[in-house]
């Protein structure tokens, strides 16, 4: 899955010239075989750190949609996906330390910045992410 990931990741990055959200929406529904909506993709396209403003981080939030998609498309309750979207905040924070992109990135935002300082932490999180999808998918087919 490691290889799998880093060079979905570096498409994304230096190919498709994509954000953090959307590299992470779309190596998860790959992963998962979900298929994205085109609405989906456009409306993630200001959402990496609200906008390189520095907020959330945006492999959190390409995570959190993606688990309402994937919840939905299996029928599971809303209050489960949000307990779901809660439950992955924590457990992210506790492996990374924050869900800030301003604390995440590697030296925060410069305007020299080099395109996609945040690869490494993108393979890392979407390994992470995926691990903890596949747990929960699990967790609701033992629940339904």
């Amino acid at each position: 899955m490691k290889n799998y990931v880093n060079k979905r990741v570096a498409t994304y990055f230096h190919v498709n010239d994509y954000n953090c959200v959307r590299t992470d929406l779309l190596i998860l529904a790959e992963y998962f075989k979900v298929t994205l909506g085109q609405q989906i993709l456009d409306a993630a396209v200001g959402m990496h750190g609200a906008g390189g403003y520095r907020a959330q981080c945006g492999l959190v939030e390409g995570t959190l949609l993606f688990l309402g998609l994937i919840g939905a498309e299996k029928a599971v309750a809303e209050e489960d996906i949000v307990e779901a979207c809660h439950d992955f905040g924590r457990a992210f924070e506790a492996e990374f330390s924050s869900l800030q992109c301003k604390t995440l990135r590697p030296g925060g935002f410069m305007e020299d910045d080099p395109p996609h300082l945040c690869e490494d932490l993108a393979c890392r999180s979407i390994i992470f992410s995926i691990s903890f999808v596949e747990k929960r998918i699990q967790m609701w087919r033992e629940a339904s």
